[in-house]
């Protein structure tokens, strides 16, 4: 594994998660960390989690907001980033013909114009040599029904992530992690009972048998923000989703 003695790595929805897994991958192998967020009650907890606190920094703000986000990084020193890891966003799922455009429009606010408004406020802050991880999904090449929208959203991530990486090259490498369905927080709003039938409905029909652990995507965070020669690419992590066998109506 790489020893990332002497880095630092800001996440963005890291308090929970995948961006809290992966702040504790790259924490583990020496790295200092920045937990970004909404909830300072909640950043904390996460800082507490990942122990040795000395080598994590919290900061709190809404990604979507940009006074906030410039607000927040003015405390960082200029050049003081190797690695931004963005997770955090909305999603929103419903019938094409029924889903309020103004809740739509919250869910790109989020997904997209905050990882965009989000890289552009740290460019000053990330290091020659550094690297940018996005987030999108597999419904941006794989639709299901209800999702038209969040399918819309994680394409625009993916062609963002494209033209970063060709308009921000050689200083930094961009990248893309394209998830599948991941055992994290963001399910606790479905009652246990429905979440779970949930899960095995979707995990048997999964090549690997089950759905993700934050953990696993983390792995892929790490080689995305490290390996030198990948800019420009989205990492499917999915289970095998793009290659299932849906079932009819």
């Amino acid at each position: 594994m790489h020893d990332l003695s002497g880095r630092r790595a800001l996440f963005v929805g890291g308090s929970s998660g995948i961006g809290l897994a992966s702040a504790r991958l790259f924490h583990s192998l020496g790295a200092t960390v920045i937990l970004a967020g909404r909830s300072a009650a909640r950043l904390e907890a996460a800082r507490q989690a990942l122990g040795n606190t000395s080598s994590v920094e919290t900061v709190v703000f809404d990604f979507a907001q940009t006074g906030q986000v410039d607000e927040a990084l003015a405390q960082l020193p200029l050049g003081g980033i190797d690695h931004l890891v963005i997770t955090a966003a909305s999603v929103t799922h419903g019938p094409f013909s029924e889903q309020p455009l103004a809740e739509l429009r919250a869910m790109f606010d989020s997904k997209f114009w905050g990882a965009y408004g989000m890289v552009r406020a740290a460019l000053p802050y990330l290091r020659a040599g550094g690297s940018i991880v996005l987030f999108s999904g597999v419904l941006s090449r794989r639709p299901g029904i209800n999702c038209a929208a969040l399918g819309a959203a994680c394409a625009a991530v993916e062609a963002l992530t494209r033209g970063l990486a060709l308009e921000l090259g050689p200083r930094l490498r961009v990248n893309c992690i394209a998830p599948g369905m991941v055992r994290t927080e963001l399910h606790d709003r479905v009652p246990a009972e429905r979440r779970e039938a949930m899960f095995e409905k979707t995990g048997s029909s999964l090549p690997v048998g089950r759905i993700g652990q934050p953990e696993e995507i983390a792995e892929a965070v790490l080689l995305a923000a490290t390996t030198g020669y990948m800019t420009g690419h989205v990492l499917d992590l999915d289970g095998g989703h793009m290659v299932r066998q849906y079932a009819t109506r």
